[in-house]
């Protein structure tokens, strides 16, 4: 099936769709939080293999970072329908998070220090 850039409330919308014509549907909570888990060690290894000190043998498949933030984003999105969470909504109030309470945090790329 041919993939559109699309909004995040799309990608909570076609998961739903996907896993909606599964008489299983959604795993538990615990067990997407398992699944997470599983999808971060498999990002872990592919990014510690393309810029840590630990390089893929010769006979390991060639994988990538980004399908590993695929399978993440994948599972993040099935665990919020679960839970009927808007991830847009919850994106909107952690920014307001890091906009408010870190602003002062970082060093911005354009301010004069004292």
């Amino acid at each position: 099936m041919f993939c559109m850039k699309m909004t995040v409330a799309d990608m909570q919308q076609r998961v739903d769709e996907y896993i909606s014509q599964f008489k299983e549907g959604y795993f538990s909570p615990m067990t997407l939080v398992v699944r997470l888990a599983e999808e971060l060690g498999e990002l872990a290894r592919e990014v510690n293999h393309e810029y840590g000190e630990k390089p893929k043998k010769p006979s390991e498949e060639q994988g990538s970072i980004a399908l590993e933030l695929g399978d993440i984003m994948f599972v993040v999105v099935c665990l919020a329908n679960r839970l009927n969470i808007d991830l847009e909504n919850a994106f909107c109030a952690v920014m307001e998070k890091f906009e408010t309470r870190d602003k002062h945090r970082w060093t911005r790329i354009n301010e004069v220090e004292p």
